[in-house]
């Protein structure tokens, strides 16, 4: 008699949780299907059964991370100040990464050598990327910033995933407050350099980007199409845009 399929939505579910808690426990180096399997109390035919292979796994943990930032940001009010709003997606990528640091390296490098994002996979940042480019888009048509919008974004998103980076492994500061200084520094220095001769008053400016500072004390956590996922770690051939 054959053996039933074990592969019920509950079952995905605990193991796809599973596989995200032991990245963030063991790190990529103690990621293992064995081991997901015993953390999810199910067997490792059975992860396979659902997933296919390791790589299978990990691609599912890849499209849950952009699940979580995308949820994230979604949190954002949008307000009615441009500029602030998108200092505050610089501080939403901020709390993101320090509180999910493996899963953004999933997201945003290439940590897994079976694992390679194809077209699927890089535009599962599409929501995300979208979300980005139009608090952008804001700004640049109420004559806060200057440039293509697009690019704006994949600069900002940049900045905040190597200054995360950092944080997370303490080379920008020993203390909260040069951290938090440093953020701001960073952040305001984009702005800044992409806003109009004529553009607002410092006054104004200083407030847009203070929150990009603040971003660890909310934290409560692309291939061939029209324009990749941002950062998504090393470029693979067809270009960034």
């Amino acid at each position: 008699m054959p053996r039933p399929k074990q592969r019920t939505p509950d079952l995905r579910d605990r193991v796809l949780e599973a596989a995200v808690a032991l990245l963030a426990d063991e790190g990529v180096a103690g990621f293992t299907t064995r081991e997901v399997a015993r953390q999810a109390q199910t067997s490792t035919p059975a992860v396979y059964e659902l997933f296919g292979d390791k790589a299978g796994l990990v691609r599912e943990v890849f499209f849950e991370g952009f699940r979580l930032l995308g949820r994230s940001l979604g949190e954002l009010a949008e307000t009615s100040d441009p500029r602030a709003d998108v200092a505050a997606v610089a501080a939403a990528f901020r709390a993101f990464t320090l509180a999910h640091p493996v899963l953004a390296e999933v997201m945003f490098s290439r940590p897994f050598a079976d694992f390679d994002p194809g077209p699927d996979e890089l535009a599962a940042g599409a929501a995300v990327r979208e979300f980005c480019v139009a608090r952008v888009q804001r700004c640049v048509a109420a004559g806060l910033l200057a440039g293509d919008p697009t690019d704006i974004a994949h600069v900002l998103v940049a900045l905040a995933q190597g200054l995360a980076r950092q944080e997370a492994a303490g080379w920008l500061g020993r203390s909260a407050a040069s951290v938090d200084r440093r953020w701001e520094l960073a952040v305001r220095a984009v702005l800044d350099g992409l806003t109009p001769a004529a553009g607002p008053g410092p006054a104004v400016k200083d407030a847009a980007v203070r929150d990009a500072g603040r971003g660890r004390a909310r934290v409560p956590a692309p291939g061939p199409s029209p324009e990749p996922a941002l950062a998504p770690g090393p470029v693979p051939s067809g270009g960034a845009g």
